[in-house]
């Protein structure tokens, strides 16, 4: 078989940051998968479940109420290997514009206080696996050492 796009990135040299992971194009439409890479693959410690999933929910719940975004939202997630998020929108986007929405979704994680919506048996089928301190912190560091510090080789997937 051959080998997918996403196997081909050199993770050796990976950083944190946003990079355009791929475009689709349906009909007329566009749909771009971001690559949110919160920590430097083979190097950091992956991300625990619990504040993966935290993260999962508060950034599920920001976005499809984003009144700018809502409606271009079709998936945000986790990645398999724990070291970040895809964040699929529809739109033909580069990174660069979706900075802005990245950095109030993050301050908005990293700030939040009270009940993580949907956690519960009800809505969830795991709701105790939540770890909001965690996840608190996990944006936050994001935030500082990535979002607000972006340079080229945080935007562009690394040869």
């Amino acid at each position: 078989m051959e080998k997918i796009d996403s196997f081909k990135v050199n993770h050796l040299n990976l950083l944190p940051g946003v990079y355009v992971s791929r475009k689709d194009f349906l009909k007329n439409d566009c749909i771009t998968t971001f690559d949110i890479r919160i920590t430097e693959p083979n190097k950091e410690p992956v991300l625990n479940t619990a504040e993966i999933h935290t993260i999962e929910h508060l950034a599920a719940t920001y976005l499809r109420n984003n009144e700018e975004y809502k409606n271009k939202i079709i998936y945000f997630g986790p990645m398999g290997c724990r070291t970040g998020f895809y964040l699929l929108l529809n739109g033909n986007l580069d990174s660069n514009s979706v900075i802005g929405l990245l950095k109030d979704l993050f301050e908005f994680i990293s700030n939040y206080e009270g009940d993580i919506p949907g956690a519960s048996a009800k809505d969830c089928g795991n709701y105790l696996d939540m770890n909001l301190p965690m996840a608190k912190y996990v944006s936050k560091k994001f935030l500082n050492k990535t979002l607000y510090n972006l340079q080229e080789e945080n935007l562009a997937y690394p040869i």
